[in-house]
């Protein structure tokens, strides 16, 4: 799919990583529906780019039922918005997992339900998920991170056999770690010697890739990274041992630590 000409709903443009897919787009040609909490933080973007603002709280259902009524229109929906969900899960409140699995899983599935009719009935549209190669690989100290980005996934995929024939791609990009902007970035997180990063525009170029060529899948992690997460999918009790004797478990502590006031 060719986005020149396209309108696009972004959801989670408020974070670097949304942004950097924002102008990535903006630059191919695409109008883009900037979505975050805080409208205010995306004017700016929005004037660079030329694009609308719609401000939406994604962990309140009526909100995103209000979005999808709202932008029923458009030829390329990308459920980019998420909350960390780092840490291990006793220390999470119930509210605090309702809103984990609402933001991450539930409004994406919802908008695709509201939106992907409405682009088979044109003929024409792409739906891109943001998952994580934590939705590849699960580790300690992120099993609702995990729940949630493993989720995404099997809804892409399921969602992308269901639509095939219809003119409607649909993708999903795994990230691994990525530095400057985005969740590990604001967690201050320091990695193990020898694991590598990518960064933002790495993502914002997979994304155009994907919605283009109508790509199944792309990892955005260097090829150390990759592996490791092939590996945790065929051995992931082999790989779990592996994960801890490398310092994962203390990794996953300080993602804990970085982000706990973003639940």
């Amino acid at each position: 799919m060719n986005v020149k000409g396209k309108t696009v709903l972004l959801t989670g443009a408020t974070g670097g990583l949304g942004q950097a897919i924002a102008r990535k787009l903006a630059g191919a040609g695409a109008s883009l529906v900037l979505s975050g909490r805080r409208a205010d933080v995306l004017a700016d973007l929005a004037d660079e780019i030329g694009a609308e603002v719609v401000a939406a709280d994604l962990s309140d259902p009526a909100a995103v039922q209000e979005l999808a009524a709202a932008q029923s229109s458009v030829d390329i929906f990308i459920a980019n918005a998420a909350v960390p969900a780092s840490g291990r899960l006793e220390t999470y409140s119930a509210e605090q997992i309702e809103r984990a699995l609402v933001v991450n899983l539930h409004a994406p599935i919802f908008l695709t339900h509201a939106l992907a009719p409405q682009m088979v009935a044109r003929g024409s549209g792409h739906i891109l998920f943001m998952s994580s190669l934590a939705g590849k690989t699960a580790t300690a100290g992120s099993s609702l991170y995990n729940a949630t980005k493993y989720g995404l996934r099997g809804f892409a995929g399921a969602m992308r056999a269901e639509l095939h024939g219809t003119g409607v791609g649909v993708s999903a990009i795994f990230p691994g770690f990525i530095r400057d902007a985005g969740m590990f970035a604001d967690a201050n997180v320091t990695l193990p010697k020898g694991v590598g990063t990518k960064s933002p525009e790495h993502v914002a170029t997979a994304t155009l890739r994907a919605i283009e060529r109508n790509r199944g899948e792309i990892d955005v992690a260097p090829v150390g990274l990759k592996v490791g997460a092939t590996f945790g999918g065929v051995a992931p009790e082999l790989a779990a041992f592996v994960t801890r004797k490398s310092g994962g478990d203390k990794v996953a502590m300080q993602f804990e630590t970085g982000q706990l006031d973003k639940r």
